[in-house]
């Protein structure tokens, strides 16, 4: 079974555990920095940033993949029936792109998606945009700027979370664990979309455990968790599970658990562009 799949049943009983818990009146918040953060606004279930990678590694057909993906996954019965059947029943959304450190665009701001004709009109912001690309890989740099727009997010979320997708480890802009670290302290969940598609390949960026360096360098914050793409055909169904599991409230078990630190090589990408560059 493939690794995106096996989280399909998880999620039916995530949903189901968001709805006991509110029942019981147990909200399951990540200790959140209210001085960092707007407290004014809707409320909401939950503010998402969509942090989608637009490096040069990956190609054009795999960025529109990417992106219909998104474009399908927000505007599905699916999950506009997990936004209505949330506490609140709405959520505030921005998407945007990233690559190295002078790279990132928001390419769909804030948004209060509560059904499908709010759905429709953020969806349509990423159809007319233009399908881009732009060199290095700041997976830093994303996350900073992930939790510098839910700042600007005019919106009172039950959970803060930066959904980040890309296709291979942090090269430039400082230490990603450090720029994790002070988003989870800060009260936001980081999730992860690495893509392995191009395994095996004899690129000298290539990085074959990129699933291990997103579990151990990426993702964190209570309930954070990731899924693997390893193929173009899993693009679309994998990120409505994704989105699917960022809208369900976590379990008990969610929120008390921690992700386990391996022993990856958290600086793994800044090694190889630097020995590229020597060789040069």
């Amino acid at each position: 079974m493939s690794r995106w799949l096996s989280v399909s049943g998880r999620i039916a009983r995530v949903a189901c555990s968001a709805a006991l818990l509110a029942f019981a009146g147990y909200a399951p918040v990540a200790a959140q920095n209210s001085d960092l953060f707007p407290n004014s606004g809707p409320d909401v279930d939950v503010a998402l940033v969509l942090a989608v990678d637009i490096s040069f590694s990956m190609d054009l057909d795999e960025l529109s993949l990417q992106r219909e993906g998104y474009i399908q996954a927000l505007t599905s019965p699916l999950v506009l029936d997990a936004i209505r059947k949330g506490m609140i029943g709405k959520v505030a959304v921005t998407y945007i792109e990233w690559a190295g450190v002078n790279t990132r665009h928001v390419i769909a701001d804030w948004t209060l998606i509560e059904d499908k004709a709010s759905a429709e009109a953020f969806v349509q912001q990423l159809r007319e945009a233009p399908i881009r690309r732009a060199r290095r890989t700041s997976v830093t740099t994303a996350i900073e700027f992930s939790v510098d727009r839910l700042k600007q997010a005019q919106v009172r979320p039950i959970r803060r979370v930066v959904d980040i997708s890309g296709d291979g480890p942090n090269n430039e802009g400082g230490l990603v664990t450090r720029a994790r670290d002070a988003a989870v302290e800060a009260g936001v969940v980081i999730n992860g979309l690495p893509i392995i598609i191009k395994r095996g390949w004899s690129s000298p960026y290539d990085v074959d455990n990129l699933d291990d360096y997103y579990r151990d360098c990426v993702i964190g914050g209570p309930g954070s968790f990731m899924l693997t793409i390893t193929d173009k055909d899993q693009f679309a169904p994998a990120i409505k599970q994704k989105i699917l599991r960022e809208l369900a409230s976590p379990t008990q078990n969610d929120i008390t658990a921690t992700p386990a630190r391996g022993e990856t090589d958290c600086t793994m990408g800044e090694r190889q562009w630097r020995q590229q560059w020597e060789r040069n």
